[in-house]
This record gives structure tokens, sequence and C-alpha cells, in this order.
């Protein structure tokens, strides 16, 4: 489905990303894991056009979005939960979920905001709530839902449990776990390398902007470097 290749970007004269490559298949699950500042968010932002590489390709299903602006990459079927949820605050939950939907064409957006209460019932108990007043927890499944609202093929998802607590970090995986389920293909970032691999069919290690290491979700759980850098062990 998405296949980056040989990508290099950064920022002014600083270089972040130094030829990185990775794919991602059709129903899986795919997690990019490694330290702060390792090069995992500006993946995503050349991925969602917010960022423009320096060389490199990146094909979704055969077609090159290099070029493309943020809101046709959506169109292409790409949506990002972005890091910190980024939930419009001034606006209520119903507004935000509909913003979700604003680049679609078709009828069936009544549905799909049944389909998000049903699978958030806090969305439905807050729906005219400004968003701003929500949990740190109901923020994020908001930026979920918001997401899925676009009816993405593949959804990016950028450290949804940054600053949870435990209890919420655990329904955020189980949430990302029923959305794969319903056949999303997912791609994450998330600082969170116990939960990131527990989910993945395959996983990779970024390092200084590299991927050093790559390998089933397991595989990488079971490494002893991974095991000794990210999971404590």
């Amino acid at each position: 489905m998405l296949r980056v290749k040989n990508l290099y970007a950064g920022y002014g004269k600083t270089d972040v990303l130094h030829g990185v490559s990775f794919e991602v298949k059709v129903g899986q699950c795919v997690s990019l894991i490694g330290a702060n500042g390792a090069g995992k968010s500006t993946t995503l932002k050349c991925i969602t056009g917010l960022l423009p590489s320096r060389s490199g390709s990146i094909e979704f299903e055969g077609v090159s979005l290099e070029r493309l602006p943020g809101h046709q990459i959506v169109r292409q079927g790409i949506t990002m939960c972005p890091e910190g949820r980024q939930v419009f605050g001034g606006m209520s939950v119903l507004e935000n979920l509909k913003m979700g939907a604003h680049t679609r064409r078709d009828a069936n957006e009544a549905d799909d905001l049944s389909e998000m209460f049903e699978m958030f019932p806090v969305l439905r108990q807050r729906a005219s709530q400004m968003a701003g007043t929500l949990s740190g927890g109901e923020q994020e499944m908001l930026a979920i839902a918001r997401a899925l609202m676009s009816r993405p093929k593949l959804c990016i998802f950028d450290e949804p449990s940054l600053g949870l607590a435990p209890k919420i970090v655990q329904e955020v995986g189980e949430t990302l776990a029923r959305i794969k389920a319903r056949g999303t293909t997912i791609l994450l970032v998330e600082q969170n390398a116990k939960m990131a691999l527990g989910l993945a069919d395959h996983a990779y290690l970024y390092e200084a902007g590299e991927i050093v290491l790559e390998g089933s979700g397991t595989e990488l759980l079971s490494h002893p470097e991974v095991s000794k850098a990210y999971l404590g062990h």
C-alpha cells in the first residue's frame, strides 16, 4: 500500500532523514519506534505533505505523493491522527467529528457519525461540549474518531499515548487493535515501544535518521538491543 524509498529530509540546513526505506502492506499495522529526535515524526510529515522531502520517493497504491498538497493526500486515502491530539478546542465534539469528513463528497456522514459514537460512547455523551474542555484521554479518542471520519485506507498515528495515564494508554492500544480489526491499515509512531510492538505486524527501529533494525513486532520485542534500550529489561 505504502512504499517509502531512500527518503532524505530535514529542516533548513539540518538533515534529519538519511535514506529511510520501508513498506506498509494492506491490512497491516506497521510501527516505527526509536528515541525522540530519531526522525519518526519527520517521516510522517513527508508522507502527509507537511514537509517536502529532499530526495527519495513516497508511493501510495502506486501513486507518487511527493508533489501533492496535504488535502489531496487525504483524498487519496491517508489520514493522520497528530501528536498532541490537536483538536479544535473552540468547537464542539460534533463539529470536530464533522471536520474529519470535510474532504469527502459522499452522503454517508450520518452513518459514520453513528459508528463513531458507538465506538466511543463518551463522545456521544460529550457531543455538544467544547473539545478544549475534554480530558486528555477524551481528546485522544476524539482525535482518533475525527481521523476515521475521513474513511481512510491508511490511518497514521503519531504518539497517540503521549501524556496519558497508564489506564488510558491501555484503552488507546485496545482502540488501535479494534481499528485494525475493522480493516484499516495502520502506520504507528509511538514512544511506548511495548504497546507499539505488541500491535505491530512489522516494525522498524530508527536511530539518528536511519532505520537500523526491522522485523515482526514479536521479533523486535525479544531483540536484546530493543529490550535493553526501549523496554527497560
